[in-house]
């Protein structure tokens, strides 16, 4: 993989490309950046596939938008990578966040856009929308650096609660380096608040190209994944077992081949 920037709507935008093969766009969750898919980038290539791993605005390396930006805003910082890079056309994997900026990408772009792969749809209810919003975003907002690094802890703690054993020491302590890179930019809440306050139901079922539901039973958004499944009847799917948010991590080959067969079958 190489490094690269090129200029965004709201700044330098960072990337990693591994400049051959077929491209495909890697979207990353909030709190996180496209080190996210350090572990899927091997067995991509490895299948013919070009990926192209982007920090979303405010995460990585990436500038960070001066007000709070929406998914929308995050979808039109993808383009200027590809025309940075000559790509006419891509498919895109979005993880999470980064399945409703995909989404939205897919929208914006059909003629750029020939499939889809969404890690992670939102269809959920005002309720828990809401309580997103007051148990994430709000928490989010109010985190603020500490003496002694207690915040480094807590955010180690967090995310070792999620993985329950399944992420070594040293990942975890990548996780919590990308989380700061996102604080340092002001952007620590930026990706789940534009989350929260995205419907995805409506863009879901406008969608044109063919699309993959990617999901994992462990995965807080398996529901959704069900939800959208139900909707969307005619997109592909496939399960994996277990895991959880960090399953590119935990199931990086089966991720990686799912997406491969995928776009074997929609070049």
């Amino acid at each position: 993989m190489r490094r690269g920037y090129t200029d965004g709507p709201f700044g330098q935008l960072h990337f990693q490309d591994a400049g051959v093969g077929r491209p495909l766009i890697l979207l990353h969750q909030a709190i996180m950046s496209s080190a996210q898919f350090d572990n899927v980038f091997a067995p991509l290539m490895a299948r013919g596939i070009r990926p192209i791993a982007i920090d979303m605005p405010g995460f990585g390396m990436s500038d960070p938008p001066i007000s709070p930006p929406t998914i929308a805003d995050y979808a039109r910082s993808v383009l200027p990578v590809l025309d940075s890079l000559n790509i006419g056309r891509a498919a895109v994997a979005g993880h999470h966040t980064g399945a409703l900026v995909a989404t939205e990408l897919a929208l914006a772009y059909v003629d750029r856009i020939h499939a889809l792969i969404l890690a992670g749809p939102m269809i959920i209810g005002e309720d828990e929308r809401q309580a997103g919003v007051e148990q994430l975003v709000d928490r989010e907002k109010a985190f603020r650096a500490r003496p002694h690094g207690v915040h480094f802890t807590e955010i180690a703690e967090i995310r070792e609660m999620l993985a329950a054993g399944t992420i070594g020491h040293e990942r975890i302590s990548d996780y919590v380096v990308q989380a700061m890179q996102a604080y340092a930019h002001g952007a620590y809440w930026y990706g789940h608040n534009a989350a929260f306050t995205y419907h995805h139901d409506t863009p879901l079922r406008r969608l044109s190209q063919p699309t993959l539901l990617l999901t994992n039973s462990g995965d807080m958004t398996h529901p959704s994944a069900l939800a959208a499944k139900a909707m969307r009847p005619d997109f592909h799917w496939f399960e994996i077992e277990g895991g959880g948010i960090d399953i590119c991590d935990q199931a990086p080959f089966a991720w990686a081949s799912a997406i491969a067969d995928f776009l074997d079958r929609h070049p």
